[in-house]
């Protein structure tokens, strides 16, 4: 078995942002773009999608006007060599809503939800990816075996570029009205 017949020949070379660019919504999901090659990220889990969702919903409502959160889609680290991270939820300004690619000047947080396969790139490599980007928090979600996340977040140093640790919370989320979410925070 030859490395086409596993990945196409695109996937063994570097991607310039303008490339990058010219592809269509649907080539680009479910990957993101590191030092200009592709990674290919594996499907989430329901239970994965459904805590993002929960936590965008609630980050939005929390943040008010000014600030939009979704899901599922890319920000540009940096465009040479390349780096588009997907991460789980992405608070920005709401007022760069049209804007993309979305760039980190524009993003307040970025959360990570930490799945099997995933642990080392969400706690490690993502990290000081978004600190070195200047993006001002980051929250990593562990999805403990109780059922109950628990929420790390940190803090970024502008003078060192890295991020501190910030408190570690217990994180419940409730829907309790259509639309309408709960993020219960309670310091661990």
């Amino acid at each position: 078995m030859t490395a086409d017949m596993v990945a196409p020949a695109w996937m063994h070379s570097q991607i310039t942002a303008e490339q990058y660019d010219s592809w269509s919504a649907e080539q680009c999901a479910g990957i993101e773009i590191v030092d200009g090659m592709v990674v290919v990220t594996p499907s989430a889990s329901i239970r994965h999608n459904r805590l993002a969702r929960f936590l965008a919903n609630g980050l939005e409502l929390a943040a008010g006007a000014d600030w939009n959160a979704d899901t599922d889609f890319d920000v540009r680290l940096q465009d040479v060599p390349l780096t588009n991270r997907r991460p789980d939820v992405v608070v920005y300004r709401a007022d760069r809503i049209d804007t993309l690619p979305m760039r980190p000047e524009y993003v307040l947080l970025v959360v990570e939800v930490v799945s099997p396969g995933s642990e080392t790139t969400d706690r490690v490599v993502k990290a000081d990816q978004y600190a070195q980007a200047g993006i001002a928090f980051y929250w990593r979600v562990e999805q403990a075996a109780t059922g109950v996340p628990l929420v790390y977040t940190y803090v970024l140093d502008p003078a060192s570029r890295s991020y501190r640790d910030g408190e570690v919370f217990t994180g419940i989320v409730k829907s309790t009205v259509p639309f309408v979410v709960e993020i219960d925070l309670a310091a661990v």
